[in-house]
């Protein structure tokens, strides 16, 4: 039986000028949705598990034809609630070449960001459940998403229900009284799987120093929070916009691994790659005994979604396994 994950966070209207136009030149926008969590659970879709994504949309003509995408896509809106008045939205601005992506964001006063643990039956929403997956950006929006995260996470913990947090949270987005240091240490604690890198490590617990190893830093917070078993991260080298280099990493407790460095000469869409490595790291855990399996898995689906449009990693199992096992083609297949 196929095994199931649950993911909670916003998703937004992402709007984009076509191709790679400025916003200045733009007489048009793209539309399409996308929130890193959904990401996740429709990565995982596309891969063959079962899927279902927990969050609020304003209760009209948009939030149904948010629900709609989330529906396209095999994800399960069973446990989606309705409320406020408006949709989170991003405006992508896509680089290319020496000229980088810019991103700007109008979801304060979001459906989402409104939300409260009142509104969620953790235990209902979680009682099939093979995993959970959260990030750091859903405790950055408001109290209520915090308190919700936090709500989810202790009640995975006490049913049993493995916890991955991809906490690399965004500094600028906390913006309602608190700060991601005194939020995150409640949430990562309870997390059996974190995937961050050296630099967060530091921002958000205080740990390592500038030029510390990834291996040193992921050793103290395990040290600090004894219930993580792994942390994953990537290294993303940057030659261009449109030309990137990915290789993932993990300590697991008694082992530093590290993946092959796979290029990616020709990027079509950089957003969502993070939600992508995500997505085929806990589709790699939950089906491989090896952890370097599971993290070649992840790199390679990471690897892919740099060639596919818009937020959603929507290749298949077969197209992850082929890169996993170095075929690099990219041969029609007939």
């Amino acid at each position: 039986m196929a095994k199931k994950v649950i993911t909670f966070g916003e998703v937004m209207m992402r709007l984009s000028p076509p191709g790679y136009s400025k916003f200045s030149q733009a007489n048009s926008f793209d539309l399409v949705y996308g929130g890193g969590e959904a990401n996740v659970a429709i990565s995982l879709a596309y891969l063959g598990m079962k899927a279902a994504h927990v969050t609020r949309f304003p209760d009209n003509a948009l939030g149904k034809a948010a629900t709609q995408f989330l529906r396209k896509h095999w994800l399960s809106s069973e446990h989606v609630i309705y409320g406020g008045d408006m949709i989170g939205k991003y405006f992508l601005e896509k680089g290319a070449v020496h000229r980088p992506s810019e991103v700007i964001y109008e979801r304060e006063g979001s459906a989402f960001s409104l939300i409260e643990p009142s509104m969620i039956d953790w235990k209902h929403v979680l009682k099939d459940a093979d995993w959970f997956h959260w990030t750091g950006i859903t405790p950055a929006i408001s109290n209520g998403a915090a308190m919700c995260c936090l709500d989810a996470i202790k009640t995975a913990n006490k049913m049993g229900i493995p916890v991955s947090g991809d906490i690399n949270s965004r500094k600028n987005m906390w913006k309602y009284g608190k700060t991601m240091q005194e939020v995150m240490p409640k949430l990562v604690k309870n997390c059996d799987v974190v995937i961050t890198s050296t630099r967060g490590i530091r921002e958000m617990f205080g740990l390592g120093e500038v030029g510390k190893k990834f291996r040193d830093s992921a050793k103290q917070l395990m040290d600090m929070f004894p219930r993580i078993k792994k942390v994953v991260g990537k290294t993303r080298k940057s030659i261009s916009a449109s030309h990137q280099q990915i290789q993932g990493k993990m300590w697991n407790g008694d082992t530093y691994i590290k993946t092959e460095m796979l290029n990616i000469t020709h990027v079509i869409d950089r957003v969502g790659t993070g939600d992508a490595f995500a997505s085929g790291l806990i589709y790699g855990l939950l089906h491989y005994d090896a952890d370097v399996r599971a993290l070649e898995f992840a790199s390679a689906a990471c690897a892919l979604k740099h060639t596919v449009p818009g937020d959603v990693n929507m290749v298949s199992l077969d197209n992850v396994l082929s890169l996993m096992e170095g075929d690099t083609s990219g041969k029609i297949r007939r």
